[in-house]
């Protein structure tokens, strides 16, 4: 019965009955006046801001100031109350979600893996993805050596959400999928934070070739992962209260200050 009730729930985001037809995307995001609301009170409100194809913008605040619904608003996870959200000019509720979504890749703090072998997970980045991209991608994300010396090689079963792999290892399956997906578009949650030093080191290096040429949303809860960033977007109680780079908030925002120099005493 629960599962009756799950598969005959309502798809709340919805194709539009006629889509705009994209392609490949170049990744300018556009959020033009957004509100959006989980029940009533806004998790964001008013929200304006460009970020230029190919910049590497990091989200940082508080808990709970919004940096996650900002970022869950670009894939459709959920549509605006009020605004929008566009990529290249188009308002991603103009698009099918397949094309929308085809166009952005996500790393999360805790990968989705499913009771099959690594080479079915890998593929679920890109399904139509050959043998050859495959692997090259998991060597790009340093899986390739763990993966051939496990004893079934890509056939090994990761088990129940990869139980049979460790974090570092999971992560960096998670990786190889984003880089076989070519997507422009890149969401980072934190990627690195519960690994240890020499799984981070790994990702890391992973990280910085895929990023390359992309727009990239970094949900940062650690401070270490921004300095890669050109942009930092600083978010309080459901607003955008500044922006720049490091170095401009360090000396105009009080709370990017705060926050940074808490992370950095604490560390």
């Amino acid at each position: 019965e629960g599962l009756e009730e799950i598969l005959t729930e309502r798809v709340a985001i919805q194709d539009p009955p006629n889509p705009v037809r994209v392609d490949r995307l170049n990744g300018a995001l556009t959020f033009e006046q957004v509100t959006f609301a989980y029940v009533k009170e806004p998790v964001l409100r008013d929200i304006s801001i460009n970020i230029p194809a190919g910049t590497v913008c990091a989200l940082v605040g508080p808990s709970g100031a919004g940096k996650s619904t900002f970022a869950s608003l670009v894939p459709r996870f959920h549509d605006v109350a009020a605004g929008s959200v566009r990529i290249d000019g188009i308002d991603v509720r103009s698009m099918r979600l397949a094309d929308l979504r085809r166009n952005i890749a996500i790393v999360s703090q805790e990968p989705v893996l499913f009771n099959d072998t690594i080479y079915n997970n890998l593929l679920f980045g890109r399904l139509d993805a050959t043998r050859e991209e495959v692997e090259r991608a998991a060597k790009d994300a340093f899986a390739h050596d763990f993966i051939m010396a496990l004893p079934n090689g890509y056939d090994t079963i990761c088990g129940e959400r990869g139980s049979q792999l460790s974090g570092g290892q999971k992560q960096r399956i998670a990786l190889a999928r984003a880089f076989l997906r070519q997507a422009p578009i890149l969401i980072l949650d934190e990627a690195t934070s519960a690994l240890d030093s020499e799984s981070e080191a790994f990702v890391q290096r992973a990280l910085k070739k895929l990023m390359r040429g992309k727009t990239v949303l970094i949900i940062a809860h650690r401070f270490s992962t921004i300095r890669d960033a050109s942009m930092i977007l600083v978010f309080q109680d459901a607003r955008i209260v500044a922006h720049g780079s490091h170095e401009t908030l360090y000396e105009s925002s009080t709370l990017y200050k705060s926050l940074y120099d808490r992370q950095r005493t604490a560390a």
